[in-house]
């Protein structure tokens, strides 16, 4: 390990462990049961406490994915081990299997989502994130357009706002509920960060709250049609009427080592430092060969590309925390963030 160092910036640092893989690290198996390592610990909490031992500087916060169908046991025991390594721990809700822009899946949709939410309320969770305003990888799909699309917000308010609403959220431990939208081949709809503050904005409005946040994902965002100026420009707007979220620091198209972004988590992390609304960094590398996203390989050969450059996955996430740290003190140190 480097020698140690601290984080200067008034921001949570964190990790999504999805390095571990979904398929055999963070996915439920047919009896709902998470995977373990050979001493018998789920592997989201061994491989997190891990990070911590090697990190050259400390970070404070894990988000890890919830499914549908894991053996409560299990959720409660991952839950409770990340906070055991004193950890704040926030939520990624995972839905599927339903389109939340189909009136005749909203039920389905919305019984999901309240699962992971009294999950969150359960533990003392306070914020709250998922991708569910659109089904993942869903072949054939075109984009909704138009009226289309306007129908589609629409439906997803009510979906969201719904979901709120039968879990008791507004009253509860959870402060926030983060939207990320996902790239265009993921997602045909809301593949930008415009898009998803169409959602959002409208959302909100709904609850007369500022409940719903934008997460900005610099992966996604440099993914999207829109340039750096144009999210920038997004970030801006989305910060002025206080609906900016977590910020995932991660690569673009690879989605592994850092170094492979092309400027992109530079650029929109200071972006939202400037807003002085920024609270949230995790950073997030995926495993080049998981099972669990082998049609998104088919589709982009980019993102199957091992940028390790012979590391192990756990020191490329180490390096990813470290080097994610260092870019927040030094716009501390440039004034930039408080």
């Amino acid at each position: 390990m480097a020698e140690s160092f601290d984080l200067k910036a008034s921001v949570s640092l964190g990790v999504v462990p999805t390095h571990i893989k979904f398929v055999g690290g963070l996915c439920p198996d047919e009896s709902g049961r998470l995977p373990r390592g050979e001493d018998g610990r789920l592997l989201a909490v061994s491989e997190t406490a891990a990070l911590l031992e090697q990190s050259a500087v400390k970070f404070t916060s894990v988000q890890v994915s919830v499914f549908p169908g894991i053996e409560p046991a299990d959720n409660d025991e991952m839950l409770e081990g990340l906070k055991a390594l004193g950890l704040e721990v926030y939520l990624i809700i995972m839905v599927g299997g339903a389109d939340p822009m189909k009136p005749e899946d909203e039920d389905k949709v919305v019984s999901m989502l309240v699962d992971g939410l009294s999950l969150a309320k359960k533990h003392g969770i306070a914020q709250v994130a998922s991708t569910s305003i659109e089904e993942w990888m869903q072949a054939g799909a075109q984009p909704k357009e138009g009226a289309a699309f306007d129908a589609a917000v629409a439906q997803n308010v009510k979906v969201h706002t719904r979901a709120v609403r039968e879990a008791d959220l507004l009253e509860s431990s959870v402060k926030a509920w983060h939207i990320e939208f996902l790239r265009g081949i993921e997602f045909q709809t809301f593949t930008d960060i415009g898009k998803a503050w169409t959602f959002v904005k409208a959302a909100n409005a709904e609850l007369g709250t500022t409940f719903f946040k934008v997460m900005v994902d610099a992966a996604h965002c440099g993914d999207s049609v829109l340039n750096i100026p144009e999210n920038e420009a997004i970030i801006d707007e989305i910060a002025a009427a206080d609906a900016l979220g977590m910020f995932h620091a991660s690569a673009k198209t690879t989605r592994g080592c850092l170094t492979t972004d092309d400027g992109w988590i530079g650029a929109l992390l200071a972006a939202c430092a400037k807003t002085g609304k920024l609270e949230v960094v995790l950073v997030e590398v995926f495993h080049h060969e998981d099972p669990a996203l082998e049609g998104l390989r088919q589709a982009d050969v980019g993102h199957g590309i091992d940028t390790r450059d012979g590391r192990s996955y756990t020191a490329t996430v180490v390096d990813g925390i470290e080097n994610t740290a260092r870019r927040l003190n030094n716009l501390v140190a440039r004034g930039l963030l408080s």
